[in-house]
């Protein structure tokens, strides 16, 4: 069984949701993205999704663009990922890490050597987000053969047979994207997510994380009555860009602690 597995099995045993927080690694600074990741845990994090900045990032809103912009700027490669990885290995080997990008980085490095590559550094799955269910059944098996867990994006658009496609290949968990559009946008409907989360859970029982136009305390809460864990991607990105010089890492903490309230509460 996997780490993430395991540990979703631990959340449901106590009773808890998970909290899923995405930074992009490198921004601000690739010299903080590995305290950053520290600080997530203890703040409450239960998985780390981190992104592997790229230039053309299609599902992202104009917040993680940025972010990916400013990493770029500053050299930050899926090599460099995988080695801020193993540095976060050395003080944490029990948080999963769960690397989030596109596909051009990972066919430019290949997707066997990835693999390999990925499991050695400690991290524990890879969700590509413009691999379709349909189109990357080899890499999903590729993926499970080093121990990596492949995580997949449905949507509200997500057809029937998408939805079936998913449920098989999927492991770790299905990260469900609440809503139609890109990363950020504020038109989160709970009702919605409510609505489509039992026909996902019909297909497969691997854990549900919900994820885009969660953020704050109140939509993380709403979202996890029927949600597995919440993922928070772009209000994150946004805290990073407003801290002061030099309270990054705290005012993180501090947001994730009350996100962590919230869904315990």
């Amino acid at each position: 069984m996997s780490k993430i597995s395991t540990l979703f099995k631990e959340l449901k045993r106590n009773g808890k949701k998970g909290l899923i927080p995405f930074i992009t690694a490198g921004d601000p600074d690739p010299k903080l993205t590995v305290e950053l990741m520290h600080a997530l845990v203890r703040g409450g994090s239960n998985v780390i999704e981190l992104g592997v900045p790229f230039s053309d990032p299609m599902a992202d809103g104009p917040v993680i663009q940025r972010s990916s912009e400013r990493a770029l700027t500053q050299g930050v490669t899926l090599h460099q990922c995988l080695e801020m990885v193993k540095e976060f290995r050395k003080q944490d080997l029990e948080t999963p890490v769960v690397l989030m990008g596109y596909a051009n980085p990972v066919e430019q490095m290949g997707a066997e050597r990835f693999a390999n590559e990925a499991k050695a550094a400690g991290v524990d799955g890879v969700l590509v987000v413009d691999y379709p269910p349909e189109e990357c059944v080899d890499f999903a098996a590729r993926m499970r053969m080093a121990g990596v867990d492949p995580i997949l994006l449905l949507a509200p658009t997500s057809s029937p047979e998408r939805i079936k496609e998913a449920a098989k290949i999927a492991s770790g968990y299905i990260y469900y994207v609440s809503m139609r559009g890109v990363t950020g946008a504020s038109h989160l409907n709970t009702h919605d997510v409510a609505s489509i989360i039992p026909t996902i859970r019909q297909e497969t029982d691997i854990p549900i994380a919900v994820g885009f136009g969660i953020n704050d305390a109140q939509s993380a809460k709403a979202v996890s009555k029927t949600a597995d864990a919440v993922v928070i991607g772009s209000r994150i990105i946004r805290l990073l860009e407003e801290a002061p010089p030099g309270q990054a890492v705290q005012s993180l903490e501090a947001f994730i602690r009350e996100i962590r309230f919230a869904l315990d509460s």
